[in-house]
């Protein structure tokens, strides 16, 4: 139940109210996946898959038990310690997710916005990786598998990490036309996932 409680609040306030306050703020929608059948409208499909999957399976492991061998448990992966260290990257991620949603203010958008113009963001979270909000969901797929290890939650990190980062690149491509040299002098201070050495770089 704990799990389930868990993964509703992270929808709740990485996507819902984050949503919301923009919103309220900006009267800007954040959601830009189109509905077309090009990579950025597919990828949007796909994440929304993915969205489904989670649901379905941690309500199983909530409220249907008896059902969790379906789900093809790694069963020699079961123990309390991995548990522990799965549920401590799900906080991190969700602590992580919301403060690089912060820092992005009234540029945050779940895809590619063409419509609205918006700042180039690389301070706080964005000067050691260009990606923290994908790196924070990475990490919570993650912390889901070692909590629950099982195909299910196995094939969401593998679905997860192929269209994480085609949206990337189809981002970094919309970024280099949108900001030119600006982006490329970004890209040249800070790693696409993580970048060890703090970079001096303009907020």
């Amino acid at each position: 139940m704990y799990l389930f409680i868990f993964f509703i609040l992270y929808f709740l306030l990485v996507f819902a109210l984050r949503s919301f306050i923009l919103w309220k703020k900006t009267n800007v929608n954040p959601l830009t996946f189109n509905k077309g059948d090009d990579a950025h409208g597919y990828n949007g499909k796909v994440f929304g898959i993915i969205s489904i999957i989670e649901l379905i399976i941690v309500s199983i492991y909530a409220f249907i038990p008896s059902w969790h061998k379906f789900l093809l448990p790694f069963w020699y992966l079961e123990n309390e310690y991995l548990a522990y260290v799965g549920w401590v990257l799900l906080i991190v991620s969700l602590l992580f997710v919301w403060f690089a949603q912060g820092n992005m203010r009234d540029s945050w958008r779940i895809g590619i916005d063409e419509e609205n113009k918006t700042d180039l963001i690389t301070h706080g979270f964005f000067s050691f990786s260009r990606n923290p909000i994908f790196l924070g969901i990475i990490i919570a797929n993650i912390g889901l598998f070692l909590v629950l290890p099982n195909a299910f939650t196995l094939l969401i990190i593998t679905l997860s990490t192929v269209s994480i980062n085609t949206q990337i690149r189809l981002e970094e491509e919309f970024l280099k036309k949108e900001f030119g040299n600006h982006y490329a002098q970004y890209q040249s201070k800070v790693n696409r996932w993580i970048t060890f050495k703090f970079p001096n770089n303009d907020k």
